[in-house]
């Protein structure tokens, strides 16, 4: 048996689903830091691709957007965090409580897309100002989200379905 001298500090976990309150919180600060990830990608695309205009090459750069976000996500998930749960103190984990694998991460990220895929598919044959496209990608959100009510454990439904849950995560003491 190992003694509390020599074991490995892993973080505590309170097993319940922070409420969708922080959680939502937390996916609104995540979107706040995402800011900076799609400036360096585009940076990044328009520098390699030695593009001038914006408009130009605008489906390959969304397509790289896309790839970029899904490789930080699936780093940050399958390491337990983001910087945003971090700071809200939420977890990713398995349905067994263990870290996520990078393939279950992958798996969430692409479900995690039922955000606003279908609002944007559905919007998209009407031609809809902007401000429209606005509302009803919030109302959507608003909807999907408080659909976890619906949950066992309230999880997200892409959660549910990805084989991954949110939990609380109790800060390291220092």
């Amino acid at each position: 048996m190992l003694s509390s001298a020599t074991a490995p500090e892993l973080p505590a976990f309170i097993s319940d689903t922070p409420g969708l309150g922080r959680r939502m919180a937390c996916w609104l600060y995540e979107g706040i830091l995402l800011f900076g990830v799609v400036f360096l990608a585009g940076y990044l695309f328009s520098t390699l691709s030695q593009t001038r205009n914006a408009l130009d090459n605008r489906h390959a750069l969304q397509a790289f957007v896309f790839v970029v976000f899904g490789i930080y996500f699936v780093w940050f998930w399958a390491h337990g965090q983001t910087l945003a749960m971090k700071t809200w103190n939420i977890r990713l984990v398995d349905r067994n409580g263990q870290r996520v694998t990078q393939l279950r991460a992958l798996g969430r990220y692409v479900l995690s897309w039922i955000w606003f895929l279908p609002p944007l598919a559905a919007v998209a044959p009407f031609h809809l100002s902007a401000g429209e496209i606005v509302v009803i990608t919030i109302g959507w959100v608003a909807v999907w989200a408080l659909l976890s009510r619906f949950h066992p454990q309230r999880q997200f439904w892409h959660d549910a379905l990805a084989g991954t849950r949110l939990v609380t995560s109790l800060p390291l003491s220092r």
